[in-house]
């Protein structure tokens, strides 16, 4: 695949100035952690992602996929960069580092938190009151414990969620 294809696929178009968009890309640094959560953050290599042994099955992890409907707050960037946080913290899972990218004229977020296990990502939509997230975590982190803070943190009249077993009869 050529190098211009291969960022078309990851949304960049060498053929276009990108400087002309306006977005807002924010980066939050792990040091503003909250303090319960302070002790599993990482800047080293120092890995806690290993394969799991769960009801007879081994896997690599858990990837959760959960669309929250009529939900709200989805353009307020300091609203899920917190969430986010929340999620890493219930999930007992150790942030490396958040990434967040504000789009306009419509607020969507698209953004990543980047974990030692693994991640959650966020893409929204606020003018549909749909966002789509993915919380992908390995070793003996707890992803499920994300959907309650999701819960409350958007409020949506409906999410949906399915799980995958990363890696089932594979390794």
């Amino acid at each position: 695949m050529s190098e211009s294809n291969a960022l078309f696929q990851l949304g960049s178009d060498l053929n276009r100035d990108s400087s002309k968009t306006q977005a807002e890309v924010l980066e939050f640094p792990v040091h503003a952690v909250a303090e319960s959560a302070v002790e599993r953050c990482t800047t080293s290599d120092e890995r806690t992602d290993f394969f799991i042994e769960r009801d007879g099955k081994r896997f690599a992890g858990t990837h959760l996929i959960i669309d929250l409907i009529g939900a709200s707050r989805l353009d307020d960037l300091a609203h899920i960069e917190a969430t986010l946080r929340r999620c890493v913290d219930v999930s007992k899972a150790t942030l490396l580092h958040i990434h967040l990218h504000h789009f306009t004229p419509n607020g969507g977020v698209s953004g990543v938190a980047v974990l030692s296990e693994s991640h959650i990502s966020i893409h929204s939509w606020p003018e549909a009151d749909y966002a789509a997230l993915d919380v992908f975590m390995c070793g003996e982190a707890e992803p499920h414990n994300a959907i309650e803070v999701l819960r409350e943190a958007f409020q949506p009249s409906d999410i949906r969620v399915g799980e995958h077993l990363r890696g089932e009869d594979m390794v």
